[in-house]
């Protein structure tokens, strides 16, 4: 049987408390990856990988075809989430990937769970690049195969990266976001496509990092470039790693005093001094 890809985009409230069975008939049932943002009144451009059968039916729903074990991984998982990430939003691995066109050039979204998804993300979106930020165990806590990923990667011609970072740890984050924001900033400077970053769920570590680059590198204060992404993609980065990490980068020297006992807000905002010196020591970082 054929299959038909196809990508959709809409704003969540129209779905807020909707059973499934109203929002789409019979003929257009599918899979779908979302997160469910509680108060929340726009979703922006975010966008769903939904694969159909030539007849628009998925033979098995995919709420029939999730084990109890999934269940409770998803549940395990977003309740961490919220705990450690104090936001409100949920991640459903069990209906594919999701995410969201920041800029011209850059994706920011949850983990590819297939091959199917780089053929998607390759042919549908022109990404060139990946950068993974996941550790090891959160692929395999997922089940996903990484190298079938990687390979398919390789076939078709996407670079494919990873900083991995530790989940939910915020002083992780702070350590990896140069690293990571390093190979960003390289990967849109070469301008071959887009750049496509994700974490597990693309609510925590992928969007900081996204935010990062765009106050490092773009001329934005902290605020500025938090609201232009979460306005977008709603969802719970932790904005005192990045800040952590702007210190760490703009005041490296040994009688500095500790980050902890600064203002609640500063380095929000930087001077174009430590802007370029930011740039110039993360550009350093490259092939590190």
């Amino acid at each position: 049987m054929s299959t038909i890809n196809s990508t959709i985009g809409f704003s969540f409230p129209v779905f807020q408390n909707v059973p499934e069975t109203e929002l789409l008939s019979a003929k257009t049932q599918s899979r779908f990856c979302f997160m469910f943002p509680k108060n929340q009144s726009k979703m922006g451009n975010t966008r769903i990988f939904s694969k159909l059968s030539e007849s628009g039916i998925d033979d098995k729903p995919s709420e029939n075809k999730m084990s109890v074990k999934s269940k409770d991984r998803m549940e395990e998982y977003n309740t961490a989430m919220k705990r450690m990430m104090r936001n409100p939003y949920e991640y459903h691995h069990d209906l594919g990937m999701n995410y969201t066109m920041i800029t011209d050039n850059l994706i920011v979204g949850s983990q590819p769970q297939k091959p199917e998804d780089i053929d998607h993300l390759k042919q549908e979106e022109k990404v060139a690049y990946i950068l993974n930020l996941q550790q090891d165990k959160d692929i395999e806590y997922w089940g996903i195969d990484l190298e079938a990923i990687i390979k398919r990667c390789r076939e078709v011609g996407i670079r494919h990266m990873r900083r991995p970072a530790k989940d939910f740890d915020p002083d992780s984050l702070r350590n990896e976001l140069p690293r990571a924001v390093s190979s960003l900033e390289w990967a849109i400077s070469e301008g071959k496509g887009k750049v496509y970053v994700h974490c597990t769920a693309g609510l925590g570590r992928a969007p900081a990092v996204a935010i990062a680059y765009m106050f490092w590198f773009c001329g934005m204060n902290l605020n500025t470039a938090y609201e232009a992404l979460t306005s977008k993609r709603p969802c719970g980065p932790n904005k005192r790693a990045i800040r952590g990490a702007t210190y760490d980068l703009a005041k490296n020297d040994p009688w500095k005093e500790p980050f902890e006992s600064l203002p609640e807000h500063a380095f929000e905002g930087i001077a174009e001094w430590e802007r370029k010196l930011i740039q110039d020591r993360v550009r350093s970082l490259r092939g590190t």
